[in-house]
């Protein structure tokens, strides 16, 4: 059974994360039915826009942790990976991205908003990217979309820190264009879609191509992937997984 639902309706693509029991965590199966549906979307004419949103209290908990360190160990390189595969579908795509947020985005939960031209989070919306807490590195083109978005010095203390922001504070930061009460956000975020779908579909694709360099994201995604990699095998990583199922602070010497 997926843990991605999709559907279709009045050109709008709506992509859900279907895994409420485990906070939407991410599985590489799942990054690959993304993957999948992203292109099939960028491809179907039908589709004018596209809307990512999850079912359940969480939009995402982010890489389910088990999953991925299980594949870490196993030395497979990151950039051979199926969650490269969407990223680099979020790359390439030139329809409108609206996502809905409720509840926890972690890691790529919060980095795949930034691929979203229009964002509607929840009030109480806990938003974070714990990267360097598991002695990782950020993805997803972040390193540069990020700073773009709400500069330097607050990416750092996102990335840093790992610290959550609530979704006031992401609206005031510019990660958001609305921030409204949990109910309101999927109604909300079905609304711009609705709005989005009635426009010139050729002038928004070439709008955003215009406003996205493709080829510098991918690009940047790849050399992204090789940091986090290398970190990937690190002791320091190993480290921090091993602290985090033991529930107790990882110990970097």
């Amino acid at each position: 059974m997926s843990h991605i639902k999709t559907e279709l309706s009045d050109g709008v693509l709506s992509i859900r994360f279907a895994r409420a029991d485990k906070k939407n965590a991410i599985t590489q199966a799942m990054y690959g039915d993304l993957a999948r549906a992203v292109i099939a979307g960028q491809d179907d004419p039908a589709v004018r826009v596209i809307v990512f949103g999850a079912e359940g209290d969480s939009f995402s908990a982010g890489n389910d942790i088990g999953d991925f360190a299980s594949i870490a160990m196993s030395g497979t390189r990151p950039t051979d990976m199926a969650v490269f595969d969407f990223l680099k579908s979020l790359a390439y795509l030139d329809k409108p991205a609206v996502a809905a947020v409720r509840g926890r985005a972690v890691g790529i939960g919060l980095t795949l908003l930034l691929h979203c031209d229009l964002v509607v989070v929840a009030e109480d919306a806990l938003l974070s990217t714990p990267f360097v807490n598991l002695a990782l590195a950020p993805e997803a083109a972040s390193t540069l979309l990020l700073p773009m978005a709400i500069g330097h010095q607050r990416a750092f203390e996102l990335f840093a820190l790992g610290e959550p922001i609530d979704g006031r504070t992401a609206h005031a930061w510019g990660l958001a264009n609305r921030c409204v009460a949990s109910a309101e956000v999927d109604a909300e975020a079905r609304r711009l879609a609705g709005l989005l779908a009635r426009r010139a579909p050729g002038s928004l694709a070439g709008t955003k191509r215009l406003m996205r360099d493709a080829e510098r994201l991918w690009a940047l995604m790849q050399a992204e992937g090789e940091v986090f990699g290398a970190q990937m095998l690190s002791p320091e990583a190993r480290e921090a997984f091993t602290a985090f199922f033991e529930k107790r602070a990882p110990n970097f010497g």
